[in-house]
């Protein structure tokens, strides 16, 4: 009971504000800023505000990276606003998904800038030096992490550092990728020498209600997330990949994780996502992740886990009527089923694949269901579902370490194997030696389908095209084809058509759409 309260607490903290002065994400005059932050409660809520702009981070990354990807196919057009984004079509800049991570990402950003700008021109209301240091960390760790996502998706970004109105914003050109990752790599260094390594008794001021929000380890995993991506191919685009061959300098990082961090690999791979295991105080798993909880008001908890399953399961086994489901279905796809090997237990986990009966009519098609509980289906609300967001977890920091290894880092075979092999074994599979580049995103394909990683992974892999159209023609039998012939271009998505639109000329469409 004690954890939960904790939970709830923290998850009041960063989606909700204080009743008694209003911090919205819109544009804020500098006399309601100047209004608002009068002392150290309001510097801490202006801070935990940042964290809103998460709430749907993981729904973006089930659409903009799982759909998106060779795990998933569209086998009907269904007209949800994901079947442009799986078909690769090219007129997907007004896509509401698309709209909505860029919105997103740049109202995180200006929380945090908010709250960095105030923190500059009156941190001495804050009182104690520490604390106000702390909190210019956690501000810029999640001013990096939205503009990683920015990079990933986009390319080019305009750059802000200071609030701006959205009059202002129009005069602001998009950014060279490499002058954005500039200002990641700052504010995720900023953070790794500034943030706690865990929130229990670092600070008198620190209350456990603060656990879950970033720590040092977690800003090691993204700036080493940072430095494999700028390291990746570049696809001859202005993109994520900068070929920078930096594999050298994530290694350290995602060692001092392993070595300093107290995590844990879980041997039990359904475990890693029980709800009984969903707090990060208990799940050694969770380097970084999003924090819900069910049961509140206002609502405080998640949709994501059955974004990728059709509501019509769910009336089929009698489940309490609040609306969860997608209305149309997003199969698996056959590429993805059939490189499971006999007895791997991720894919009865991760995947639905027993087909079930609703209105008389079967449904073969297997769909993602690796949040899915039936046992803690919220009953009122679908929302509500009360399991967080693993982000970043440790499995993932263990093979990013072994991935960098095989791109050329120090380390040895026998090193890949001693992390490679273990996740497998947890898997019910036997032990392999001589790891490839491809197989160990093979691996990581199984170990991660349904987490939103794989579209990532794909732009790191520098082979993203290739294998987007190989897949292809493995799933996409319909006549006429459904899928687009995959190109560099398509390696990110398009400006929104509404940022094109607000300032005619400022911007210029990303190539191919």
């Amino acid at each position: 009971m004690k954890n939960k309260y904790i939970i709830a607490t923290l998850s009041l903290l960063m989606f909700t504000v204080a009743c008694r002065k209003d911090l919205d994400q819109v544009p804020l005059s500098s006399a309601t800023t100047a209004t608002f932050y009068l002392q150290t409660s309001d510097f801490i809520q202006g801070t935990n505000a940042i964290y809103n702009s998460l709430r749907g981070y993981p729904t973006r990354a089930i659409y903009l990276s799982e759909i998106r990807s060779d795990n998933l196919y569209n086998d009907t057009e269904q007209g949800r606003d994901w079947d442009p984004l799986k078909d690769f079509a090219k007129g997907i800049a007004p896509n509401n998904l698309v709209e909505e991570a860029w919105a997103s990402d740049f109202s995180g950003i200006f929380r945090a800038n908010t709250v960095l700008d105030q923190l500059k021109k009156n941190g001495n209301l804050v009182g104690v030096p520490a604390l106000a240091n702390r909190l210019t960390a956690e501000a810029r760790c999640m001013r990096g992490f939205f503009y990683f996502d920015l990079v990933r998706y986009f390319g080019k970004v305009p750059i802000t550092q200071s609030p701006v109105t959205a009059e202002e914003a129009k005069i602001i050109p998009r950014s060279p990728v490499a002058d954005v990752y500039q200002l990641i790599m700052a504010d995720l260094q900023f953070a790794i020498a500034n943030l706690p390594a865990n929130y229990a008794g670092a600070y008198p001021s620190y209350v456990t209600t603060d656990v879950g929000k970033p720590t040092k380890f977690a800003a090691e995993a993204m700036l080493a997330q940072v430095y494999m991506a700028r390291s990746s191919a570049t696809y001859n685009i202005e993109g994520p990949g900068m070929a920078t061959n930096e594999w050298g300098l994530a290694l350290p990082l995602l060692q001092d994780i392993i070595s300093n961090g107290g995590f844990v690999f879980n041997p039990n791979y359904a475990n890693i996502f029980a709800y009984s295991n969903t707090s990060p105080l208990v799940n050694k798993e969770a380097v970084f992740d999003i924090m819900y909880i069910s049961g509140l008001n206002p609502i405080l908890g998640s949709n994501f886990p059955w974004q990728l399953a059709p509501a019509t399961y769910f009336s089929s086994i009698n489940a309490p009527s609040s609306g969860n489901g997608s209305l149309g279905i997003m199969p698996v796809s056959n590429n993805l089923l059939s490189s499971y090997e006999s007895g791997d237990v991720r894919k009865a986990i991760t995947i639905f694949t027993n087909g079930f009966t609703y209105a008389g009519s079967f449904e073969p098609r297997p769909f993602f269901k690796k949040y899915v509980d039936i046992n803690n289906i919220p009953k009122n609300n679908n929302s509500d579902w009360g399991v967080n967001y693993m982000v970043i977890r440790y499995t993932d920091v263990l093979m990013m370490k072994a991935e960098c290894i095989l791109r050329g880092a120090p380390g040895t075979p026998a090193d890949v194997e001693a992390i490679i092999n273990p996740v497998r074994v947890r898997a019910g599979l036997t032990a392999k030696t001589g790891y490839t580049i491809a197989q160990l995103f093979d691996e990581r394909r199984r170990e991660f389908a349904d987490e939103g990683y794989r579209w990532f992974d794909l732009q790191r892999s520098g082979d993203l095209v290739n294998m987007m159209n190989n897949w292809a023609s493995i799933d996409d039998k319909a006549t006429p084809k459904r899928i687009n012939t995959v190109t560099n271009n398509y390696v990110i998505y398009p400006v929104p058509q509404s940022q094109i639109n607000a300032a005619p000329g400022l911007y210029t469409q990303n190539p191919g759409y």
